[in-house]
């Protein structure tokens, strides 16, 4: 029998790294992939996904798979947060953390949905998902000890946006960087990049504020940074990389037990990062499992590697040991 998911408006006390709160309740909607999953045993009908169900279906379609859908149809409640924020702040590692924390917060919670305190939860995201996925599960010792992960399914992920942002400029997803640096700005007013943008940049800025990615990756396509920028690497500006340091995976240890699944030959995130990443986290002790994938570029790899994510995260909740791919 297939659960539900219920949405409902919630109110955000806990700070970003701003200090900021929002006067305003927030919602809990469904427009990306970083997704917190807690079944709930019974596997009985909860409530009827409203206001974004439409979304959510697209989005499926678009994918090739119902993802949301796949985790509904196990009895599975499914929480999918909006993790960039109300000031959508792209990029951004402790905001991302933080809200995907905050909603398993708010849902258990939420009496109405019966899930109980024991449920073992579980995180899944994918790219951008990824990163609040993995944000989440290193900031979960120290900013939610209470909420318990079972297990993390984190793929596509992007340790070092610096790297990410060397290897897209300048090609098809160019504006992929210049999402990032909008919407990290947004997070860290220190950055002052309207300092550095010529007029060129300081239009693009204006016309990619307010629009979605895949907007902003039709139009930044094939466009170098230094286009839009009075100086030839921002990179290199030790306010930027202060910024890109804070925001940095790795600096905290996460509980684990991590699935981290990357394609070999993707060709937005370089899998040297995530190889890196998942290297320091079984040195420093987490169970790992780290699938680089043979045969998937970075888009093809969120629709085949879902099958795995959802299995690993099954035997997690089943209780099954978590295998490890660190000895090897």
């Amino acid at each position: 029998m297939a659960a539900a998911l219920c949405v409902h408006r919630c109110q955000r006390t806990a700070p970003n790294r701003r200090g900021y709160r929002p006067g305003a309740a927030d919602s809990v909607r469904t427009w990306e992939t970083a997704a917190a999953v807690v079944p709930d045993g019974r596997g009985q009908p909860r409530h009827r996904l409203r206001a974004v169900g439409d979304f959510a279906r697209w989005h499926g379609e678009r994918a090739g798979t119902d993802q949301p859908g796949t985790r509904l149809a196990k009895g599975w409640a499914v929480v999918v947060s909006d993790y960039e924020g109300p000031q959508s702040e792209y990029g951004a590692g402790y905001q991302a953390g933080h809200f995907v924390l905050d909603a398993i917060r708010a849902t258990l919670h939420f009496a109405p949905a019966g899930i109980a305190a024991s449920a073992p939860i579980g995180l899944w995201g994918y790219s951008g998902g990824g990163l609040a996925s993995a944000w989440a599960a290193e900031l979960q010792p120290t900013y939610a000890p209470e909420v318990k992960l079972a297990g993390v399914a984190e793929g596509g992920v992007p340790p070092d946006l610096a790297a990410v942002a060397r290897n897209i400029d300048g090609g098809a997803f160019a504006g992929i960087y210049f999402a990032v640096a909008v919407g990290l700005s947004r997070a860290y007013p220190e950055m002052d990049i309207n300092a550095i943008l010529n007029d060129k940049g300081k239009q693009l800025v204006a016309s990619i504020g307010t629009k979605c990615i895949t907007d902003i990756a039709a139009i930044g396509a094939f466009h170098r940074m230094a286009e839009y920028s009075t100086v030839s690497d921002p990179l290199a500006l030790p306010r930027i990389q202060q910024v890109i340091a804070a925001n940095h995976l790795g600096q905290h240890r996460p509980a684990g037990p991590i699935f981290d699944f990357h394609a070999i030959f993707d060709e937005l995130i370089p899998i040297a990062g995530d190889d890196a990443l998942a290297a320091q986290y079984c040195a420093e002790g987490v169970t790992v499992q780290h699938y680089r994938d043979p045969a998937s570029e970075h888009a093809s790899l969120a629709v085949t590697g879902a099958p795995l994510a959802v299995a690993y995260l099954a035997d997690r909740f089943a209780a099954k040991p978590a295998p490890s791919t660190c000895a090897s």
